[in-house]
């Protein structure tokens, strides 16, 4: 199993950049080949200090392998996710992989 965990900051300048973002993550990228899970969300809350919330958005993915996860980034529906929604609503991106 390989996990892809995407953290997102948002553009403050864009009111609707979460909303889009969610949307626009289950349009483009729920269903590319090799995705065996998806979840994608806001932050959630908490009043524990060690919790980031700073970030607005998270992806998180699991493939079947780290073969599986390089094809996806090749993707043509992940490469019209990146110009048409990663690139106008966010300004930062913070990626975790692992096996």
């Amino acid at each position: 199993m390989f996990s892809h965990v995407v953290i997102f900051w948002t553009d403050p300048a864009q009111p609707n950049a979460i909303a889009e973002l969610v949307a626009g993550a289950n349009k483009y990228l729920k269903n590319i080949p090799g995705v065996i899970q998806f979840h994608v969300g806001q932050m959630s809350p908490s009043p524990r200090a060690v919790v980031d919330q700073s970030y607005q958005v998270a992806l998180n993915l699991i493939f079947p392998s780290k073969q599986a996860e390089q094809e996806y980034q090749v993707h043509p529906q992940h490469i019209e996710f990146v110009e048409k929604v990663f690139k106008p609503t966010c300004k930062k991106v913070q990626i975790f992989d692992f096996e």
